[in-house]
Parts: C-alpha cells; sequence; structure tokens
C-alpha cells in the first residue's frame, strides 16, 4: 500500500478548510483505528488528548500524560496514517517555549494539525480544569507554536471554551488568536446556533467545533455555512473499544454478564478515586 506523506496529508487538511463543507472526524487512537478510519472514508481523525491519557496510562484526563508520550503515539499513528490526524495539543504542555517544543515533536510525528487551548493546566487544587490563561498568554503560545514549525503546511488551531466565559469574551479571545495568525479556532461549549452565530460573525478563519454530539449542533449545513469546517463529536469509538474488550474478556473468563457501559467501565479502571486522594493529601496545601 503506498504510503501518502506527512505533508501530502498536510494539504489535505488545509483543502478542508479551505472548503466550502463541514467534516466530522473520527477518533484515532493507534495505528489501526487510522487504517481503519481511511478505509472507511473518513476526511479527517482525531488523537483526543483524554483518549492518549486512557490508552498509554489507563488513567483520566488529569493532564497526568506527558509530551513525550503523547507524540510516541502520535508517531506510532502518523508512520500508517492515511487521512490527516489532528492532535488534541491541550495546553502545549506548559508556557509558550513548552509549546514550541510540542509543535516540533509533533510535526516530527506526522500530524497534519494541532489544537492549542488556553485553559490553565495541570488543574490547581480544588478548581476546575477549565479556567483560562491570559489572552496575551494565549496570543503567546499560537506565535510561539507558529514560530516552530517547520512545514508552514501544518494547521495550528487555537482554542478556547465558550461554555465557562461570557460570549464578549470568546470573541476578544477568538479574536485575539486570530490576528496572531492561527489557522483556525476550535471551540468548545458552544450552546446553540444564535452562540454560535455571535462568535462566528467576528471571524474570518475556519472553524473547528467539540460539540459531544450536541443534538442543537446537528445542522451540517448551517454549520458550513457558519464557517465550521471540522466537527468533533467525542471519541466513541474508542470507548466502544472498552467495552467490547471487557466483554470478550469476560466471556472468556465465563465471569456473570456485568450492566456497566464503557464509560462507566472507563471510570472504574482508570481510579480516578486514588488521583483525587493524592491530590487532596499532596497539592491542599495550608499555611
Amino acid at each position: 500500500m503506498q504510503k501518502t506523506s506527512h505533508h501530502a496529508l498536510r494539504q489535505s487538511f488545509r483543502s478542508l478548510l479551505e472548503s466550502s463543507a463541514c467534516y466530522h472526524t473520527a477518533s484515532v487512537f493507534d495505528p489501526m483505528s487510522a487504517r481503519i478510519a481511511a478505509d472507511l472514508g473518513f476526511e479527517v481523525g482525531i488523537l483526543g488528548g483524554s483518549v492518549a491519557s486512557l490508552q498509554v496510562l489507563a488513567a483520566p484526563d488529569f493532564a497526568l500524560i506527558t509530551l513525550s508520550e503523547f507524540a510516541e503515539q502520535a508517531t506510532r499513528i502518523g508512520r500508517v496514517a492515511r487521512l490527516p490526524v489532528i492532535a488534541d495539543a491541550d495546553h502545549g504542555y506548559g508556557n509558550a517555549l513548552n509549546a514550541m517544543r510540542t509543535v516540533v515533536e509533533l510535526e516530527r510525528a506526522g500530524v497534519a494539525a494541532l489544537t492549542l487551548e488556553d485553559t490553565l493546566l495541570p488543574a490547581q487544587f480544588g478548581r476546575k480544569s477549565t479556567d483560562l490563561i491570559p489572552v496575551d498568554e494565549g496570543v503567546g503560545k499560537i506565535r510561539a507554536a507558529l514560530e516552530a514549525r517547520d512545514d508552514s503546511a501544518l494547521s495550528i488551531i487555537a482554542r478556547t471554551h465558550a461554555g465557562v466565559i461570557g460570549t464578549d469574551e470568546v470573541i476578544e479571545r477568538c479574536v485575539a488568536y486570530q490576528g496572531a495568525g492561527a489557522d483556525g479556532i476550535c471551540l468548545v461549549g458552544v450552546n446553540d446556533f444564535e452562540h454560535l452565530e455571535a462568535i462566528a460573525a467576528h471571524l474570518r478563519i475556519p472553524l473547528m467545533l467539540v460539540t459531544y454530539g450536541n443534538p442543537a449542533l446537528r445542522d451540517d449545513a448551517r454549520l458550513a455555512s457558519l464557517g465550521v469546517r471540522i466537527v468533533v463529536n467525542g471519541h466513541a469509538a474508542y470507548f466502544a473499544a472498552i467495552k467490547a474488550t471487557y466483554d470478550c474478556l469476560r466471556e472468556q473468563r465465563q465471569v456473570a454478564a456485568s450492566d456497566l457501559n464503557a464509560t462507566e467501565l472507563t471510570h472504574k479502571y482508570t481510579q480516578p478515586e486514588d488521583y483525587i486522594v493524592w491530590a487532596r493529601e499532596y497539592m491542599d496545601v495550608k499555611e
């Protein structure tokens, strides 16, 4: 089977961004899933940060995976990928200088695009992982990421959380990242089309939307008309794989059937309660 070059895949992804259509991502988490997604005709895949944490560490999405671990998994996928893959690069694994290193490693891994978010990670004790860094710091990360890439076809997409701040601040952040040179804007937490329209009216670069299957955003033609080119509905394929693995091994051992669904199984085997206890013990520092 003829291999597609990383540069060609990046150019293919840019063609998606420059089109007038809306595309849905396949959740790819290893080389086999990437090959399946391409064979089934998906135009683009995504390696989620939470999925990589599950696949590599069997750990919850608490920003525990390191850049080297994430890049290694991306490299395994990049060796065989015949569709462009977006890497969910979280916060760039640190500050702007760390973000530069992230771009270098993920470009080498063969990804076609990466998202850099303005979330404050790792989360402080007792705080949700939805706190955002100052917009100027976010701009610095995007500018640094653009400087670090060697292949100009690699797309750098700025991500922000529209569900935890007011619409005016979302617009301010998106416009700032657009001005910094981002190739696209990724939005999480958009409520509905009215919310999306208020934001999109101020932007001229392509949008990527993480919807988690939000039924209020299930009109591809309308999404496309607002500049949305990429939609991430979640990572159902990965969770289906967890459920199938559990059921297969359970039947092999003749263990009684369980009514746990994929989400509950993931919770059971990532043991998040342990991390919560450790955080309380070692991060809740009292004067």
